[in-house]
């Protein structure tokens, strides 16, 4: 699995330009007046890690495939969604199916760019989209609760769980603070997750900025940086025009743009490392001379949860994992030699899948 991430914000951010750029299709129509996007674009992309490759030509692996995140770029939000203005109800609806948000917030001027709200200020537009979720989210609350009411009175268990969850998401919701903010226990986590309010997904600030302002950011951004943190949210900037150039050149001519630009990665890489940390997720990999393959998990996943991620059966007849640690893999030279070095190592179904961890399961049908 990989994960699917909304792009979301206000229109005119940029949000359309940088999905293009990210997917390197012009799937997404990107001109300069709202709701040019009516329908949620999905895109593809292969997540970039230098680990597979050397993988791969340590193994001599004879293809090569990464996993894939998925991109939706949402319909332009503005004030008064929650109450259906604009496309409100089809963003809204949209983002209830992805696993997080990036919010794009627009942190360059340009007077040949219109802005919805005619100035920019990254964190008003921040607060704009947030309101507009949280109040669709106290709407859909009262209503699912007061829909609860004949099942609670019988005493229904599940009931009983959601309604108890429903308010706790209520308060924070009426104190001014997102779903997200709410303790969750553990034994709690499927229910709540099932609730899927708009503000209990994960979110990512996306500062588009200037040419100019790519490598370091500037103003702009530092304050979204700021608001992030003081949320506990993440924050990345990038230049979607950057992004959108890179994207029409082959590898080494874009190696080559981005040394110029003075930048050490595309804003691809930093995106999708961003939303890795924000969604709390690993990668193993399968290698042999057929392939090598990345697979993506959440952290602390057990072996045979892992070994499910690439066939259901592979799960159900779990017998043990042989795992190498990468570093081992490829210094040493290959399965056999780490093998021979003491390198790998049988493990069982309580064994936690690390970061990196090369991975052989055997199982029974």
């Amino acid at each position: 699995m990989g994960f699917k991430m909304g792009i979301v914000g206000l229109p005119n951010v940029g949000k359309s330009t940088l999905f293009n750029a990210l997917t390197k299709t012009a799937a997404a129509q990107a001109a300069n007046f709202p709701f040019c996007t009516i329908e949620p674009n999905i895109g593809e992309v292969a997540v970039p890690d230098a680990r597979l490759d050397k993988l791969a030509a340590t193994a001599g692996s004879k293809q090569i495939i990464p996993t894939r995140m998925t991109f939706v770029d949402i319909a332009g939000l503005v004030k008064g969604a929650s109450k259906g203005e604009g496309l409100g109800n089809q963003f809204l609806a949209n983002i209830r199916e992805v696993d997080a948000i990036a919010h794009v917030l627009r942190c360059f001027e340009d007077d040949d760019v219109t802005h919805v709200e005619d100035r920019v200020d990254p964190v008003a537009d921040a607060d704009t989209i947030e309101t507009e979720l949280m109040l669709a989210d106290l709407e859909s609350i009262e209503k699912r609760r007061a829909g609860l009411v004949r099942k609670l009175k019988g005493g229904d268990k599940e009931a009983v769980t959601q309604d108890r969850l429903l308010a706790a998401a209520q308060a924070a919701l009426e104190e001014g603070k997102p779903a997200r903010t709410v303790q969750v226990d553990a034994e709690d986590l499927k229910a709540w997750k099932m609730l899927q309010l708009l503000t209990s997904k994960p979110i990512l600030y996306v500062c588009n900025v200037d040419e100019g302002s790519a490598g370091a950011g500037n103003d702009f951004s530092a304050r979204v940086a700021e608001m992030a943190a003081e949320q506990g949210a993440a924050s990345v900037v990038i230049s979607a025009q950057i992004e959108e150039e890179i994207s029409q050149l082959d590898p080494e001519e874009a190696e080559m743009f981005l040394t110029e630009m003075g930048l050490d990665e595309a804003g691809l890489d930093r995106l999708i490392r961003a939303g890795y940390e924000l969604l709390h997720l690993e990668t193993y990999f399968t290698v042999g001379p057929k392939e090598a393959r990345a697979w993506t998990i959440p952290a602390g996943t057990p072996a045979p949860k892992a070994a499910g991620v690439i066939h259901g059966d592979f799960e159900k007849g779990f017998i043990r994992a042989e795992t190498i640690a990468y570093d081992d893999f490829v210094t040493l030279g290959g399965e056999q030699k780490a093998k021979d070095a003491g390198k790998m190592r049988a493990e069982g179904k309580q064994y936690i899948v690390k970061d990196g961890d090369v991975l052989h399961f055997l199982f029974n049908t």
